[in-house]
C-alpha cells in the first residue's frame, strides 16, 4: 500500500506541475494590480497631454457642395469624432467622422470623413472639405443617407492606404473598403465581404493586423494572409490576399467564428468593438478594443452603464483566431467632462487611431460622439 500511495502522490504532483506550467503564463498575460497596471505585452500606459484636448472640434462654418443633395451643406457642424490615424511623410494624418447639421439624434445625421494633419500629433490643421463621402456612385445604396462612418486606416507594404469604414444607409451597416495613394483621393472598393458567403451580413469595425516597419505601422501577412479582427458584439477574424477582398473565418461547424465575447460584470459586458489596427509583437497580436458596459444586473460598477472604455486583448502571433487573454479592467476610460457629455452622455473614450511617432504611441479617440482627443504613451516601456 505504501508503494501505491507514493506512486499516486508523484502522479498528482506531476499533474499539478503540468497545470501550473500551462496556466501561469496565461495568468501573467492579463493580470493587473495597482503596482503593475499593465502586463508586459500591453501598450501603454497612456496619458492625456495637458491643455490640448479635444484636438479636433466641429466647425459650423465649414461648407461643402454635397453631390447627393445638390446644395451646400455644413458638413462638420454637429460633431467630429471616431478618428483613424496614419503616419505619412513625417506627419500624422487623422481621418475623422464628421456629422452635418441635418439630423437631431444619434444615427440621424449624414457622416463624411474629414482629414487633418499635424507635425507634432497634437496640433492639427484641417482640410477645408471632406475627402470621403457618399456620392452618386456604385456604393450609394450602401451609404446614403447615413453616410461614411468610423474609419480605420492602414498602410499596405506597397505604400497604398487601405481604409476600412462603416457604410450606413440607415437600414443595415456594412464594412466597406477603400484605397488611396495620398489619403485625399479615394477609390471605393465596396463591402469587404462581398465575395464571401457573408455578403449580406450586417457588420462593422475592422482592425487590420499591422507590424512596425520602417518606424511606422504597416499591414503584415501571417502565414501568407492578411488578417483583420473585426466586429462589435463579439470579435471575429477574416483573411485576405490583397487587403480588399476579405473572407470571415468559420469555426469547425462552418459557422462564423467568435474568438472573444463580452463578459458579464466587466467593462466590456455588452460589446467588444474592435478599435485601431491590431499590432503584431514578439508577445503576440495586441488588439485595442472598445468595451461597452451593459445595463442592469450584468453591468460593471467600474464605469457607468452604457459607457465605452478601452481594453486590450492578446491573440496568438501565428494563429490570430487563438485568443490568449485580455485586461480585466479598462486601460483608458471616460474621466474628463468632454468625455462624459455631448451627443453620447453615458461616457465614451472610443479608440480608433493608433500610430507610432517619435518613439511614442499616439492613440486618437472619439469622446461622447462629439470630439476627437489624443493620449500618448512611451513606446520604449519594457
Amino acid at each position: 500500500m505504501e508503494k501505491v500511495n507514493m506512486f499516486e502522490n508523484r502522479w498528482l504532483l506531476f499533474l499539478f506541475t503540468v497545470f501550473l506550467l500551462a496556466f501561469l503564463p496565461m495568468c501573467a498575460a492579463y493580470a493587473q494590480s495597482p503596482a503593475n497596471p499593465l502586463p508586459n505585452w500591453a501598450i501603454g500606459p497612456f496619458t492625456r497631454p495637458d491643455g490640448v484636448n479635444p484636438v479636433i472640434k466641429p466647425n459650423p462654418d465649414s461648407v461643402f457642395q454635397c453631390p447627393m443633395r445638390g446644395t451646400s451643406v455644413h458638413w462638420e457642424a454637429a460633431h467630429t469624432f471616431n478618428p483613424a490615424a496614419v503616419v505619412r511623410n513625417g506627419k500624422i494624418y487623422v481621418l475623422y467622422r464628421a456629422e452635418d447639421d441635418s439630423g437631431a439624434s444619434i444615427g440621424g445625421y449624414t457622416s463624411r470623413l474629414g482629414l487633418a494633419v499635424s507635425d507634432d500629433g497634437i496640433h492639427f490643421t484641417k482640410f477645408k472639405e471632406p475627402v470621403f463621402y457618399p456620392a452618386d456612385d456604385q456604393q450609394k445604396p450602401n451609404e446614403w443617407p447615413g453616410g461614411c462612418e468610423d474609419p480605420r486606416v492602414v498602410e499596405a507594404p506597397d505604400g497604398t492606404y487601405v481604409l476600412a469604414y462603416t457604410q450606413w444607409n440607415r437600414s443595415r451597416p456594412r464594412l466597406g473598403i477603400a484605397t488611396s495613394r495620398d489619403l485625399i483621393h479615394w477609390t471605393k472598393q465596396g463591402p469587404a465581404f462581398a465575395k464571401s458567403k457573408y455578403e449580406e451580413l450586417s457588420c462593422k469595425s475592422a482592425s487590420i493586423v499591422c507590424a512596425v516597419s520602417d518606424g511606422r505601422l504597416k499591414a503584415v501577412k501571417i502565414k501568407g494572409k492578411y488578417w483583420m479582427l473585426w466586429g462589435e458584439d463579439g470579435t471575429h477574424a477574416a483573411i485576405s490576399d490583397n487587403l480588399i477582398d476579405w473572407t470571415p473565418v468559420d469555426n469547425a461547424s462552418g459557422e462564423l467564428n467568435i474568438i472573444m465575447r463580452p463578459r458579464a460584470h466587466y467593462f466590456d459586458s455588452m460589446l467588444t468593438e474592435s478599435g485601431p489596427p491590431a499590432i503584431l509583437t514578439d508577445k503576440g497580436i495586441v488588439l485595442i478594443y472598445n468595451g461597452k458596459n451593459t445595463f442592469g444586473g450584468d453591468a460593471s460598477a467600474e464605469v457607468g452603464e452604457g459607457a465605452y472604455s478601452c481594453g486590450q486583448a492578446l491573440f496568438d502571433a501565428n494563429d490570430p483566431t487563438h485568443f490568449i487573454g485580455r485586461l480585466d479592467t479598462p486601460f483608458f476610460k471616460p474621466e474628463l467632462p468632454f468625455e462624459k457629455s455631448g451627443q453620447y452622455a453615458a461616457g465614451t473614450t472610443f479608440g480608433e487611431g493608433l500610430v507610432l511617432f517619435h518613439n511614442k504611441w499616439f492613440l486618437y479617440y472619439g469622446t461622447a460622439d462629439t470630439f476627437v482627443a489624443v493620449a500618448v504613451a512611451d513606446a520604449n516601456r519594457k
